[in-house]
């Protein structure tokens, strides 16, 4: 996957000279979505939330800016999943249909019991098929009744906007519109993303919702790339954000939490955290570490119907080891180390 330059690292730490690097900037603003304020941070989304990169991006800035934050991240991303219910026939080879968030979502709430939920979905709602007004609606209703059900359980919530979809790795595997099957993805895909990127948007506009734009953003990086290169991608499948993909995703809540203007204008997460903290990458790779364990042991805990995910250990005993892996974050940041 071709990336462009990141932001050459003397200019990027004289930005940084300046800041109070191990203090959560003032500029958070005191409401229900502060994650300073919060116990248990709760991720929600498709395959591309439960890799957990953009997670860990997320979790870091936050244990690196502020060592002695207290909430616990707890990723329940689930590949395949949605928020509308629905399926494309023959999904996974007809092996399973999508996984509806809607069926463990009560479970997860009950048991995770989170004072903040960040949730991420759309890339799969539209089941990669042209825009319908079925479809949009019943992704519409889903985002709703999620917002309400997080509501009712006494947590805040923060959307993220779904990432993009690239038809540019998939030329040849692509459908045009007008069909009235998509076996393959429909080429203009990510038209119907946007209109989900929309409708997101006008909720905080209208209802006050906590919305981040990932979408646009996306969108505009890539085309910004391609000027310099043709053939740039962030997704090597169209889909699944690479490395650079996750980081965009991570950095627009990290700039909605207040984070500084320099650290998000990076396009290196590896700079942002050397930046940060000399052992950085030490602590990427623990936060990495601890969060699949979690995910995994959560995820059997509450319970889902998508098959082939893996059985994680029981939630005592993975609770025990993430235990320990914290203190090992702690010593990792403890002044003189």
């Amino acid at each position: 996957m071709k990336t462009t330059p990141s932001l050459p690292r003397r200019r990027f730490l004289r930005q940084l000279a300046a800041l109070p690097l191990l203090a959560l900037p003032a500029c958070i603003a005191p409401n229900a979505a502060n994650p300073r304020r919060a116990k248990t941070i709760l991720f929600l989304g498709d395959s591309i939330t439960w890799a957990g990169t953009w997670v860990v991006h997320v979790e870091c800035w936050l244990r690196l800016a502020e060592p002695t934050l207290q909430a616990e991240v707890i990723n329940l991303g689930l590949p395949s999943e949605t928020v509308s219910g629905l399926s494309e026939p023959g999904h996974a080879g007809g092996a399973f249909p999508r996984p509806d968030l809607h069926e463990r979502l009560g479970r997860a709430l009950e048991k995770v019991r989170p004072d903040l939920v960040v949730a991420c979905y759309g890339m799969n709602d539209g089941i990669y098929h042209p825009w319908s007004e079925e479809r949009g609606q019943r992704h519409f209703d889903g985002l709703q009744r999620l917002h309400d059900a997080v509501a009712a359980a006494g947590a805040a919530i923060v959307h993220l906007t779904p990432p993009v979809f690239d038809p540019l790795p998939l030329a040849g595997r692509t459908l045009p519109g007008g069909r009235d099957a998509y076996p393959q993805p429909y080429e203009g895909y990510d038209d119907v993303l946007a209109r989900f990127d929309a409708w997101l948007i006008q909720q905080g506009q209208r209802k006050g919702w906590k919305v981040i734009p990932v979408h646009q953003p996306m969108r505009e990086f890539i085309a910004q790339a391609r000027q310099a290169d043709p053939k740039f991608v962030l997704a090597g499948d169209g889909v699944h954000p690479g490395p650079l993909g996750h980081w965009l995703m991570a950095r627009q809540l990290i700039r909605h939490w207040g984070g500084a203007d320099a650290l998000v204008r990076s396009d290196s997460p590896d700079a942002v955290v050397a930046a940060l903290q000399p052992k950085g990458p030490a602590m990427v790779a623990l936060v990495t570490r601890r969060q699949n364990l979690l995910r995994d042991a959560w995820l059997s805990h509450v319970g889902h119907k998508r098959p082939g995910m893996a059985t994680g250990m029981p939630l005592e005993q993975a609770q025990a080891e993430a235990a320990r892996l914290k203190v090992e974050m702690a010593a990792l940041l403890a002044p003189g180390r």
